[in-house]
């Protein structure tokens, strides 16, 4: 595969190695999921329940309680995620400024007070209450032959769910 753009969006989140460090990163990535899922969705949400249960209970688990093989969950930042793109030979691409305005103002006039949307070392951060969960950015292999200016038009398509 040689795609012209890679778009990447990772969770926001470093379990470490120790058990004492992985609870710690896991306690604090959670309470704000679960936080967030508490002022934006009611209890009694069959889709609350699914992703509780099934998704970001499940993370957690995997992430604090096993070990080795049986981790699957190996949460980094993005700012790791930055510095492995770059080793790997990818370029970042500069996010439209643009689209930041549109998602922010989006964000604060139709979400919660509580929903963060920043801009940082050329991702789009999303967060709850001050604590960064996800990230997005745009890459290009070095030496790929797309236009500048199409990678500069590149705008993200925001959905309203």
């Amino acid at each position: 595969m040689k795609p012209d753009i890679f778009i990447q969006a990772v969770v926001n989140g470093s379990y470490g190695t120790t058990f004492l460090s992985r609870f710690r990163e896991a306690l604090f990535y959670h309470s704000a999921l679960f936080d967030m899922l508490d002022a934006t969705m009611p209890r009694e949400s069959q889709l609350r329940l699914v992703l509780e249960r099934d998704i970001f209970g499940w993370v957690a688990l995997n992430a604090i309680a096993c070990e080795g093989e049986d981790r699957v969950e190996r949460g980094e930042t993005y700012k790791q995620w930055q510095v492995r793109n770059q080793r790997a030979g990818l370029r970042q691409l500069p996010l439209n400024g643009e689209t930041v305005k549109m998602v922010r103002d989006m964000v604060k006039n139709q979400y919660h007070k509580d929903f963060v949307i920043e801009e940082g070392q050329q991702w789009l951060l999303q967060g709850w209450k001050g604590r960064i969960l996800f990230a997005h950015s745009m890459w290009a292999a070095d030496g790929a032959s797309s236009d500048c200016e199409e990678e500069r038009s590149i705008r993200f398509q925001v959905i309203d769910l």
